[in-house]
């Protein structure tokens, strides 16, 4: 089997969803790649050449045609590009980016910055970050909205602040297929795989969640949402149904959903611990339920709330341990 060319850039970021992919296990990162016949052909952490050895390997690359190019982090347009300069080729590395995404069959953006501009796109933007293909909720970014590979796929956007082990390999499995369609993207350019889930899907807060018994403060056992800014029932993601490292995600470490799969996420409008609210109900409801409809829940919810689920929703570990069977009397 001849194997898959993988590129992987970084720009404007902090190199976190590397270290996420680093942390794959059953099986690594490496192996995960040799077994979807995935070769590592250049990534700037990770690979020996550096300096001026850089440019002529990609140039080599990108003659022969690049199967798979994953870019991380942002792209700086700010200054004409002076926020990032090619240490080897001493010119804006958008235009290095731009160049080795023409030569690509696949271009992937890994992580909410490099699909969308994220965290470093966030407030003023002074060094003009962008996505790729995206800037914010908008298409456009540096390849612009038409932009496709050689396979005629848009830039798939892997999500993400950082993204999931299983997200990176498995999508980058899919390419070295050639078994991932347009249909399997969603709107904003996401796998629908993980993005067709919701981060509610398989918390482990959600008998707190439906008897709206909350927490009030980061680390409690109760729902995150009410009080603490969670916003797990939009997110779009399998986090708690796909456990990161096999041990869980933010909501089990009592840290609330802040969206981090959405274009829009590092500029909520308010503090990622804060639930704006409107009449003492949260503006950010979840997608799929009518207001009305969640009011109604919440007040008919509270008035059942077992005291054990209310006792422990501002807990930090279990007090009040839920109750034996009664035994039947004859």
């Amino acid at each position: 089997m001849t194997s898959k060319t993988l590129v992987w850039l970084q720009s404007g970021g902090c190199g976190g969803c590397t270290l996420s992919a680093l942390c794959a296990e059953s099986p690594d990162f490496f192996t995960a790649l040799a077994d979807s016949g995935i070769r590592l052909a250049y990534h700037p952490s990770l690979t020996e050449a550096s300096g001026d050895e850089v440019a002529p390997l990609l140039a080599g690359l990108a003659a022969d045609g690049i199967d798979i190019l994953c870019l991380e982090g942002s792209v700086m347009l700010g200054a004409d590009g002076r926020f990032h300069i090619s240490g080897s080729e001493h010119q804006p590395y958008y235009q290095q980016i731009a160049a080795l995404a023409a030569r690509a069959r696949y271009v992937v953006a890994v992580g909410t910055c490099a699909a969308y501009g994220g965290i470093t796109a966030a407030g003023d933007n002074l060094t003009g970050a962008t996505g790729l293909a995206w800037q914010g909720n908008q298409p456009g970014g540096l390849l612009g909205s038409g932009f496709a590979g050689s396979s005629g796929l848009p830039v798939v956007n892997i999500s993400g602040c950082p993204t999931h082990p299983g997200w990176v390999l498995e999508t980058l499995a899919l390419l070295a297929a050639d078994a991932l369609a347009a249909s399997d993207l969603d709107p904003l350019g996401r796998p629908r795989f993980y993005a067709d889930k919701l981060v509610h899907h398989g918390c482990d807060k959600n008998e707190f969640y439906e008897f709206k018994a909350s927490a009030e403060a980061p680390g409690q056992q109760g729902c995150l949402m009410e009080f603490v800014g969670c916003k797990g029932t939009q997110a779009h993601a399998d986090c708690n149904i796909r456990p990161w490292n096999g041990e869980g995600s933010c909501l089990t470490g009592g840290y609330p959903c802040i969206n981090c799969t959405a274009p829009d996420f590092a500029d909520p409008g308010h503090a990622f611990f804060d639930t704006p609210k409107i009449a003492g109900f949260p503006v950010g409801l979840p997608t799929d339920m009518p207001k009305a409809w969640f009011v109604a829940l919440s007040t008919l919810s509270k008035s059942a709330t077992p005291t054990r689920v209310k006792v422990n929703a501002t807990q930090d570990r279990i007090t009040m341990p839920p109750s034996l069977p009664k035994k039947n009397t004859p």
